[in-house]
């Protein structure tokens, strides 16, 4: 019966499907060649230092590298759970927060001077080196059970 079975067989016109290992579309550089971020717990203690490449932003760095920083929203700038605290220095060299990331940031826990929404820090090579320091806790809108353990 050639011809007539309706399973679907391999079709190598699809496109192939992403590595199971990337998450938000991130590639890991090469060691000893990416932009350096330490990220710490509220406390200011480090739990990793990672590499990433200039243009990743620090929710899809925090997700590649297993880093507890939720982006309930996926980065759509539609909650606050991916609410980051930056130094003075690296947070000057952003371009201002747009008025929808303002409105998100209104409702984050523990907003500082230099929070920001790690799905809107988009890496540049000046921030090589930079401290991201996690809030003690954070708000989640959607109501997904969730909470922050660090």
């Amino acid at each position: 019966m050639c011809g007539t079975s309706t399973s679907k067989q391999y079709d190598d016109t699809e496109p192939a499907q992403a590595p199971m290992s990337r998450h938000m579309g991130i590639d890991r550089p090469a060691p000893g060649s990416g932009i350096k971020v330490n990220f710490q717990d509220s406390k200011g203690n480090l739990l990793k230092t990672v590499e990433a490449n200039e243009g990743d932003d620090i929710l899809a760095i925090a997700h590649e590298y297993d880093i507890d920083l939720e982006g309930a929203c996926e980065g759509s700038v539609a909650c606050s759970t991916c609410h980051v605290i930056l130094p003075p220095e690296y947070y000057d060299l952003l371009p201002e927060p747009e008025d929808d990331e303002n409105d998100m940031l209104d409702m984050a826990f523990g907003l500082t001077d230099t929070s920001r929404l790690g799905c809107q820090v988009k890496l540049t090579k000046e921030m090589d080196g930079m401290d991201v320091r996690l809030p003690a806790a954070t708000r989640n809108m959607f109501v997904d059970g969730k909470k922050a353990s660090h």
